[in-house]
């Protein structure tokens, strides 16, 4: 595709959550920071909300790899579990033999053995559990009974929940407000800022080897942000295509044209709330470079 082209060893906006390319954003840099900080201090749950494509996942990955000795983690990606099967999926991701015989209660003896085993050696288990607003309220209330295990000076289980706001919802609910109240700290991730977006692109091309950092413009940064609506997903998804239009007309630098033209062709993008007329017309796509270019000035001058 357009690799050589452009002088990449690999693609720089894939989806998949590569901790290769995790950038050091803002608000990436403050959840994490929060998380460490918590889990040093044997908080027993801790929550991290964000809209779809906010980066979670990768935050969640970054996580992972940072947690190193004493911690010992255990990730559940696919957290919609029966009560049961969050134990048996606990118990499988911490390494605790067991029968797929052994009932409930023998299981969990064995979890607490785990546990208070950990505590022994100096050791601090992490449970991280992604897409955590999928979780059914009888899972979620098995998972605060998990925290009921504790020694007189701190818990033996440490709970990470990584969710979109649908969790802030749920968590509402009363019937499980019990283990709301139990979550002392929280972060919820924010959207990028056009700056951000601009050291992201970069970021992300330099990691793939490219030689010429500046192969997007900057108007086509700004409308990057613009169109993305600063949701690091979605400017993955327009930088690819972006590169894929410049790639068929033999460019070498991505432009305003083939940020709209990627735009377009994306579901989620503000441009599709525009007017069809609008999106078609040559003259929107001029103001629109002229407003940007303003905006940016602006925010230089001002």
């Amino acid at each position: 595709m357009y690799l050589t082209h452009f002088g990449l060893s690999e693609f720089p906006f894939a989806l998949t959550p590569d901790t290769q390319f995790y950038f050091d954003l803002p608000s990436h840099r403050e959840a994490l920071n929060v998380l460490l900080i918590a889990l040093q201090n044997g908080e027993g749950f801790i929550k991290i909300t964000g809209n779809v494509g906010t980066g979670k996942t990768m935050l969640c990955r970054k996580l992972l790899h940072e947690l190193q000795d004493p911690f010992i983690t255990a990730y559940i990606p696919n957290p919609h579990l029966t009560a049961d099967g969050l134990h048996l999926t606990m118990a499988e991701e911490f390494g605790i033999s067991f029968t797929q015989s052994a009932g409930r209660s023998k299981l969990l003896r064995q979890i607490n053995a785990f546990l208070l085993n950990a505590a022994a050696n100096q050791q601090k288990p992490v449970l991280i559990i992604d897409e955590a607003q999928a979780m059914p309220l009888e899972t979620l209330e098995a998972l605060r009974l998990m925290t009921n295990l504790e020694t007189e000076k701190k818990k033996l289980l440490q709970i990470v929940l990584f969710g979109q706001s649908e969790l802030d919802e749920l968590l509402q609910k009363k019937s499980i407000r019990q283990l709301r109240q139990r979550i002392s700290f929280s972060y919820a991730l924010k959207t990028l800022e056009t700056q951000d977006v601009n050291a992201y692109i970069k970021h992300r091309l330099s990691i793939a080897n490219i030689n010429k950092p500046t192969v997007f413009s900057a108007i086509a940064n700004n409308a990057l942000h613009f169109y993305s609506k600063g949701i690091p997903r979605l400017v993955n998804i327009l930088a690819h295509k972006a590169l894929l239009s410049a790639y068929g007309k033999g460019l070498k630098k991505i432009g305003l044209k083939q940020v709209i033209l990627a735009a377009r062709d994306t579901e989620d993008t503000c441009i599709h709330r525009l007017p069809f007329e609008c999106r078609k017309s040559i003259l929107f796509s001029f103001l629109l470079s002229l407003c940007l270019l303003i905006i940016q000035l602006a925010k230089i001058y001002l």
